[in-house]
């Protein structure tokens, strides 16, 4: 079965390379760049994970996870928060948040793969 992953994240290069990375093993892909329409895009296309950056524009990463995990049509969505701000007070906040996984940038192309597979076949 293909995994469909909602990615949002607004740095291009980041996006492009995860979505590389991803469609290569096997990964149905489709991105945002912003956080302003990330909950309707979640709730419309009812992906198996959503890749999540904790600083966007619009929503943040923060918010629309505490959206997420308070409907309950999504509120056991896996969500893998994603940061370059790897500070042990976003990791808190994102686990206090119901963040099924935190990765920090920059990561490696086998941790990604290896943490999406741990979540999409859970």
């Amino acid at each position: 079965m293909t995994a469909r992953v909602l990615l949002i994240e607004d740095e291009p290069n980041i996006s492009e390379a995860i979505r590389f990375i991803l469609s290569r093993d096997g990964c149905d892909v489709t991105a945002l760049a912003d956080g302003t329409g990330a909950l309707d895009a979640v709730r419309a296309a009812m992906p198996d994970l959503v890749i999540l950056d904790l600083m966007l524009p619009g929503l943040s990463g923060l918010e629309i996870l505490i959206q997420l995990r308070a409907d309950p049509t999504t509120q056991s969505l896996p969500v893998m928060m994603l940061t370059a701000k790897g500070q042990g007070r976003d990791r808190e906040a994102a686990e206090r948040a119901g963040a099924s996984h935190f990765m920090t940038k920059p990561f490696s192309n086998d941790d990604m793969r290896a943490a999406v597979r741990a979540l999409t076949q859970g």
